[in-house]
């Protein structure tokens, strides 16, 4: 039974929220509770009286003491949890205590500080949050969807755990990197009362989880081929049925899996893949503000990337779209990439997945026996140096200033996260270019200072890119994410660019001001759906004052009873 819903008045746009819960069991409800702010009236009606101290608060005045019991934790893991504890308890008041101090909480909730709590899922374990589908439920699909709380689905971000970070098959854990998604959403805009994290438990091939006694999710090795595919394409069955203008966020999927499950379901369903089309769409825009301040055309572009799997083919897919853009054949443009593997330089008549084949270079390159990193940069001179391999230090001080002695200003991304798997850490990279390298990472950086000069290091975060493609295509309510709809998303991000004013300062907005920068990106991408005819809702009003009416903002909202 569902258990409340959210009403809006279309004349005055005021929002309120109806439920028949009452007493502790609304407290108990996280997107409910409004603790000591339950007003006199709600009290009355909602069976509260006596149950909350005598006191109607603020919420302002709520953050205040929330802020002091968060500020009391040393470590970052007592912090992680005590605000893990208050979204469980407490969601509007958890996003307004994000928002007071995104440069300190956002880490902790996100990325890097999320990857421990995947590790930790099954011992640190409180509260469930979202669904979880586990293949051996498969026969109750329909049931285990019904059986959420939210009456409407605007949004669901789902994983099955076997790619997660830069850390692997993580089984049940990969549920926290859902919900740490949907955070990230809420605080750009996107309502809470309205996603839903989800879990595909389809197994795990991590040894040390299968045979860890606390273990949460299905003890069993992952299934694969028909079994696999059929159990997802009964979930997106489900989904379109169920919530057919809802958009579906695929994260953290195995390489395989990842590309086929977009290409599948992209022109059925809303569906948008962050690990491919959010890293590509963030590094695009990084990348479009590097090459305007290197002045040189991104036709003449030479790119390596060192790591071919879903993230860093989904880079590739961007960049080799947007030189497409700029006047170049497909053909020519795939001619300007060269991408490394575990196996070395993809190269003809290599075991390459389907998605890696354009990409594959010539047999008859003489050179191409020599395949490491090193022997790539001395051969092809690249301009663009991009990593998404998890391999520590490869690009260590022979490789950078090889390439720094024969590119005026190097283009050098690191982007594995966390730091500790990083490619190169940006001090390394600055040291080694005399400071001319144009830098963007995964994972945050410190300010670097190199000869008395400071530089601001860009985190590469698709934080930056998909809470703003999400909103705009869920406020179009748009058929499909396409390329246009990218593409405008890349270019609104890199108008933003710091670097435009300051060659010192980094090349994409910080990762604080991304509930600023997401209605920004959101307007381009609403604007391109609507162009690209996949919109079905065109609102008739101004299309910058219809993205702001779509952005959720943290407060309460006022609560009704009415009869189950």
């Amino acid at each position: 039974m569902l258990k409340y819903i959210t009403r809006i008045d279309p004349k005055t746009r005021k929002e309120w929220i109806e439920t028949h819960l009452t007493g502790k069991q609304l407290m108990q409800m996280p997107l409910l509770n409004k603790g000591t702010a339950f007003t006199e009236e709600e009290r009355h009606e909602l069976k509260l009286l006596g149950k909350l101290p005598h006191r109607v608060e603020t919420l302002d005045e709520q953050v205040k003491r929330v802020k002091n019991q968060y500020r009391a934790y040393v470590s970052s893991l007592q912090k992680y949890i005590y605000l893990n504890n208050l979204h469980d308890k407490n969601e509007v008041l958890f996003y307004k205590l994000l928002y007071e101090d995104l440069a300190e909480t956002l880490p902790l909730i996100y990325t890097p500080g999320v990857s421990n709590a995947v590790k930790e899922f099954s011992h640190e374990f409180r509260s469930p949050r979202g669904l979880y589908i586990a293949y051996p439920d498969r026969a109750n699909m329909d049931e285990i969807l019904d059986n959420r709380t939210h009456a409407e689905i605007d949004l669901m971000v789902v994983t099955d755990g076997e790619r997660i970070l830069g850390i692997g098959d993580q089984g049940i854990g990969g549920m926290d990197i859902p919900i740490a998604k949907l955070v990230v959403y809420s605080l750009c805009g996107i309502n809470p009362y309205n996603a839903l994290p989800i879990m595909l438990d389809v197994g795990t091939d991590n040894q040390e989880l299968l045979n860890n006694p606390l273990y949460l999710g299905w003890r069993h090795p992952r299934i694969r081929g028909k079994e696999y595919d059929d159990f997802v394409h009964q979930f997106v069955e489900l989904v379109k049925k169920k919530f057919p203008r809802s958009m579906l966020h695929w994260e953290d999927f195995g390489q395989q899996n990842a590309r086929k499950i977009l290409e599948t379901y992209r022109s059925d369903h809303c569906t948008f893949n962050d690990d491919m089309q959010g890293t590509g769409v963030v590094t695009l825009a990084a990348l479009l503000a590097a090459i305007q301040a290197t002045n040189t055309p991104i036709q003449s572009q030479r790119v390596v990337v060192f790591g071919a799997g879903t993230a860093g083919v989904g880079i590739a897919d961007q960049l080799h779209n947007a030189m497409q853009r700029q006047g170049m054949s497909s053909d020519a443009a795939f001619r300007q990439f060269w991408l490394i593997d575990k196996d070395g330089l993809l190269k003809e008549g290599m075991p390459l997945a389907f998605f890696q084949k354009p990409y594959a270079r010539s047999k008859d390159e003489a050179w191409t026996d020599k395949t490491d990193l090193l022997a790539v940069v001395k051969a092809i001179k690249p301009t663009i140096l991009i990593g998404c391999s998890t391999v520590r230090n490869a690009f260590n001080e022979a490789v950078v200033r090889e390439m720094a002695s024969h590119v005026a200003q190097p283009i050098i991304f690191p982007l594995s996260n966390p730091n500790e798997r990083s490619e190169a850490d940006a001090a390394d990279l600055l040291t080694w270019s005399d400071g001319k390298a144009l830098i963007a990472t995964g994972s945050p950086y410190d300010p670097v200072v190199l000869n008395g000069k400071k530089y601001d290091i860009t985190q590469c975060n698709n934080a930056l890119s998909f809470p703003g493609i999400g909103i705009g295509a869920i406020a179009t309510r748009a058929k499909e994410v396409t390329d246009n709809m990218l593409w405008a998303a890349a270019n609104a991000i890199s108008e933003k660019s710091p670097v435009r004013q300051d060659p010192t300062k980094a090349l994409l907005p910080a990762i604080t001001e991304i509930a600023q920068l997401a209605p920004h990106v959101a307007l381009a991408v609403a604007k391109q759906a609507i162009a690209d005819g996949v919109a079905r809702n065109t609102p008739k009003l101004d299309l910058d004052e219809f993205i702001q009416e779509n952005i959720w903002r943290p407060y309460y909202r006022p609560i009704k009873w009415v009869k189950q």
